[in-house]
């Protein structure tokens, strides 16, 4: 794949307040964080596929999708986590996200895919609201890099 692998900007409204320098992201529970996770991770494969061409929306939505679902969030980041490219705290937040108990079971993937997309939804919103953008751009192209080579795309 061609073009941009990260979001040029991240949206962080609260980022100046006095009251973000007492807030911690890891006291949430995995739920809450991979309620913001799921919605930065979309915004940054939205935003990618929009900078890499001008497309009719309806393909837009098709290639979103097939990076959002939770099969290819879950092979994506066991590649990452893998090839050794997260730290003891990343690992330490996807786990958490990964072992949150869900009454909800999957209708179009795994249980095992579920949870483990689950554990990268949490680590996102984690790393968001720490404002940790320059992680969570390395880490979003890291995911696009393992996605793109399970897929067979190149930047040839």
């Amino acid at each position: 794949m061609k073009g941009i692998r990260y979001p040029s900007m991240i949206l962080n409204l609260n980022s100046s307040t006095d009251a973000d320098k007492s807030f911690e992201p890891g006291l949430l529970s995995p739920p809450a964080l991979a309620f913001i996770g799921d919605t930065v991770f979309d915004l940054f494969v939205r935003e990618m596929l929009v900078r890499e061409a001008n497309r009719p929306s309806k393909k837009l939505h098709n290639l979103a999708a097939q990076r959002v679902c939770a099969k290819a969030q879950a092979e994506a980041i066991k590649d990452v986590w893998d090839a050794g490219l997260l730290t003891d705290e990343e690992i330490s937040v996807l786990k958490r996200g990964r072992n949150a108990h869900t009454s909800h079971t999957p209708k179009y993937a795994t249980e095992r895919d579920y949870h483990l997309a689950t554990g990268l939804e949490t680590l996102f919103g984690y790393l968001y609201l720490k404002n940790e953008t320059e992680r969570l751009k390395e880490l979003f192209g890291l995911i696009c890099d393992a996605f793109d080579k399970r897929n067979g795309e190149t930047d040839g």
